[in-house]
């Protein structure tokens, strides 16, 4: 496209043998140190107004948290051990006692798993899967050991404490496979707050201040994703998604989300969706392009086509080509240079670019499509003097004008009721519809008389359903009108037809008057009408002959 961002190659290592996800990487200066086991992510952040304000590094693995500070390892922090099933206790301490044998205690086990609210433990667990020669070693092997249940950790983020700056301190927040989010104190390391989620989450986007506001975006293996707030241990809105995302950062106000069906979406701090656009490939990985000194914010989203997309909303307006195929992405300061990408790739390798600085940022969308335009939003003009002091006072009054309102209301309800009964009683509505049932009913008087024919179309309104056991009764004057039938039985109403029933009917009076006729259509053993007409005959221009 004519709008590419200009990125210059600074470095690329194919054999690097860097296999690692967007959740690992942070912006940081090199080093190197070992891990235990392997990491689920890796944040960095201040925990102290201590001078020289360097950053510590907090890496995720197991039910740990390690960190290190000056390239040294500082603290372990341990997520507290889950609830034990009560149950789980009592027959491992059957077992220690040797009450009963491993075989009766795989059977207790398995009622319980299948039946239990608390999930077994591990230890358990690994017993149910072994061959029957295996389960007297392993009872004798652990049973004098207490029971733990202990979680993992899935995702971790960081939560400014209380400022907004960039260099203020920063507490950990971290998503558990037990389904809670718990958030950490920057310097004791202690539990600050703790909230739970539907599902566990595999992906987190934290904004705001701990002591002020703040919000936690999470995506869950469920396939949901679930904002939490201050002050609530329980999601406030829920975003269901179509397919799982793969991918969540936040832009602004906004929530971006990369999903399995191969679409990037975009939703409203309140789960409302704003756009979609459609990728050419599944999503690999997902990050943010922010330049706060040029007020530039985009979305880079690596793609199974090697290729790298910056959308800035639903825009596309730049494609990066790489040698293979992008896993994992970060962008920011690195070195002296403030714009860095930095991306790993599938086969392990390494790839530096640095973001030109005479860089010219063109939000045209380089993707066919509807002009952008459409997607600006109207020029609202400002609010006026008159139009403040007019909310001022509707503040005011506000109890005195909802009054006046009802009172108009009431006065409109009773005009159309009236209205509606003098309609009725000078046979202005020659159609009648029914509010109980999906009917709808008008009659047609045809002849210059004395003999009219009279003929009823009902219709039944319902999308899907039939109606049945009706009749028709008409009520009228028997000294100036007779009629041939004046009951009917309706046969069953299939919705959408039109169903026309024919009478006829006799004038006896030859004095040049005429009456109404009504009409009602009633359930079978009800006497109550469903539907009420009145039909304004005709004056008769003969008589008829007995």
């Amino acid at each position: 496209a004519s709008n590419q961002i200009t990125l210059l190659y600074a470095h690329y290592d194919p054999v690097a043998n860097l296999y690692t996800f967007s959740s690992c990487i942070g912006k940081i200066s090199p080093y190197e140190n070992t891990l235990l086991d392997l990491p689920t992510g890796l944040v960095s952040f201040l925990m102290d107004q201590h001078e020289p304000r360097t950053p510590a590094i907090a890496v995720a693995s197991g039910p740990f948290i390690y960190v290190y500070k000056n390239l040294r390892p500082y603290f372990k922090f341990t997520l507290p051990p889950l609830e034990v099933n009560a149950l789980e206790q009592d027959v491992w301490n059957q077992a220690r006692e040797d009450m009963i044998d491993p075989l009766s205690l795989k059977e207790m086990l398995e009622g319980i798993r299948d039946k239990a609210d608390v999930p077994l433990s591990v230890r358990s667990l690994r017993f149910l899967m072994l061959d029957p020669q295996d389960m007297e070693a392993f009872v004798n092997l652990h049973k004098a050991q207490p029971i733990r249940r202990q979680t993992v950790i899935t995702c971790i983020g960081t939560l400014k404490k209380n400022m907004a700056d960039e260099d203020a301190v920063s507490c950990l927040v971290i998503g558990t496979e037990s389904k809670d989010v718990y958030i950490l104190d920057p310097e004791a390391f202690t539990i600050l707050s703790k909230m739970s989620v539907p599902s566990a989450p595999t992906q987190m986007d934290v904004t705001g201040q701990f002591d002020v506001e703040f919000r936690i975006t999470v995506a869950c293996r469920n396939g949901n994703i679930y904002i939490l707030r201050r002050d609530s241990p329980k999601p406030k809105y829920c975003i269901e998604l179509s397919s799982h995302p793969v991918g969540l950062v936040r832009m602004g106000k906004s929530v971006v989300v990369g999903c399995a069906q191969e679409t990037l979406q975009g939703f409203t701090q309140k789960g409302k969706k704003l756009w979609t656009a459609c990728l050419p490939a599944p999503v690999t990985t997902m990050g943010v392009m922010d330049l706060p000194t040029r007020g530039f914010q985009a979305v880079l989203v690596g793609l199974a086509n090697c290729e790298v997309h910056l959308y800035r909303d639903k825009n596309l307006i730049s494609t990066i080509k790489t040698p293979d195929v992008v896993t994992s992405i970060c962008f920011g300061k690195y070195g002296r240079e403030d714009g860095t990408l930095i991306m790993t790739t599938k086969g392990g390798g390494l790839i530096v670019k640095i973001l030109k600085r005479t860089a010219v940022f063109d939000d045209r969308d380089s993707a066919p499509g509807p002009p952008l335009a459409q997607s600006i939003r109207l020029n609202i003009p400002k609010k006026t003097k008159l139009y403040v002091d007019q909310t001022m006072r509707e503040r005011e009054n506000a109890v005195a004008m909802h009054r006046a309102f009802q009172m108009d209301l009431s006065r409109l309800r009773l005009a159309a009721a009236r209205a509606y009964v003098k309609a009725l009683e000078s046979s202005l509505t020659p159609m009648s519809s029914s509010l109980s049932e999906p009917l709808k009913m008008n009659a047609v008087v045809q002849g210059l008389g004395p003999s009219f024919k009279l003929t009823l179309n009902i219709q039944n309104t319902a999308a899907c359903r039939p109606v049945m056991h009706l009749a028709i009764s008409f009520l009228y004057d028997e000294s100036l009108y007779s009629m041939r039938t004046a009951f009917f039985k309706i046969p069953l109403l299939v919705p959408g037809l039109n169903y026309p029933i024919d009478t006829f009917v006799e004038c006896l009076s030859d004095k040049g008057i005429s009456d109404i006729i009504k009409v009602f259509v009633l359930r079978e053993g009800k006497s109550a009408p469903l539907l009420t007409a009145h039909i304004n005959m005709p004056v008769s221009e003969g008589l008829a002959l007995n």
